[in-house]
């Protein structure tokens, strides 16, 4: 039987469990998926072990994204670039690590705006965390025309610009020219975060403001044209007052559950042998889960 886990320091609020779960029983695979608390001292020697333990993989979250890096044998080079992995495989005894989340993210758009033109205008990107990094390389690697970055600091913001602009040196990576990404980036400061909806295609808010327990995210549309789309990674509440927002003044809208679906997709079919599919009944299952 083979067996999968989610690691991470707290636990006990994964949905990944739910997740994997219902796509074990859906499928009638032999199998098992649990969470695991592995505090950061412990890291090290839980992901060493992962083959001997009989492990076909795990998922990685906080606060192991970053740090799970040191301790594997290889990683894709996109997602080394991105700085963090959230999905590790172990194949022939050896730790192959990725990140998965990019893909999540547009396999959500994709699913619930197929028609809408990703490409067709600026973007902008509330946040420049982990997720934001992602995004940010999704969106120009996709084609979008810039990217405007907004964050509270600015010189966390411009790490992002930096770190694609250094992906030129990486031999592995040649056949996408970083440094004329990295041009389209623009970082506005926090003051300016609603001058810049001006002609906007894509608003991302990539911040944990609006989530369960945390502040709003302070930010008026008004400024934002009506063709726009508007997505939210926070998945609680399913729906973000930025979301409401966008929602009532007629924009297109993307929650944030489909992107924590769709990324746990690429782990499930490595370790269990079936590419799972993100359908409305999961979307329900999991939103059981935590409402």
């Amino acid at each position: 039987m083979k067996k999968a886990a989610v690691i991470g320091s707290p636990i006990s609020h994964s949905l990944s469990p739910r997740i994997h779960g219902f796509w074990l029983e859906q499928y009638g695979i032999e199998g098992s998926y649990d969470a695991v608390e592995v505090k950061p001292e412990h890291l090290q020697s839980f992901l060493r072990a992962l083959p001997e333990q009989g492990y076909a993989g795990v998922n990685i979250t906080l606060p192991h994204k970053e740090e799970a890096m040191r301790y594997v044998d290889e990683i894709e080079p996109l997602s080394r670039l991105l700085g963090a992995v959230n999905t590790v495989v172990v194949k022939d005894g050896k730790l192959l690590a990725s990140n998965t989340d990019l893909g999540g993210f547009f396999e959500n758009i994709h699913q619930h705006a197929p028609l809408f033109p990703m490409h067709g205008g600026k973007a902008v990107v509330i946040g420049a965390g982990g997720a934001a990094r992602a995004i940010v390389m999704g969106l120009l690697i996709y084609g979008v025309p810039q990217v405007v970055i907004v964050n509270r600091t600015e010189e966390r913001a411009g790490a992002i610009k930096q770190s694609i602009a250094a992906a030129a040196s990486d031999g592995r990576l040649s056949r996408i020219d970083w440094e004329k990404l990295a041009e389209k980036i623009v970082i506005k400061p926090w003051a300016e975060r609603e001058s810049v909806l001006v002609d906007a295609n894509l608003l991302v808010n990539t911040t944990s403001l609006g989530m369960k327990n945390q502040p709003p995210l302070e930010l008026s549309l008004k400024n934002l044209p009506i063709t726009a789309m508007v997505t939210d990674i926070v998945y609680n509440p399913l729906e973000t007052e930025l979301l409401k927002a966008a929602r009532t003044r007629g924009n297109t809208v993307v929650d944030g559950l489909g992107m924590l679906l769709h990324q746990a997709v690429p782990g499930f079919e490595a370790w269990f042998g079936v590419k799972p599919e993100v359908t409305e009944k999961l979307r329900i299952h999991v939103l059981n889960g935590y409402i």
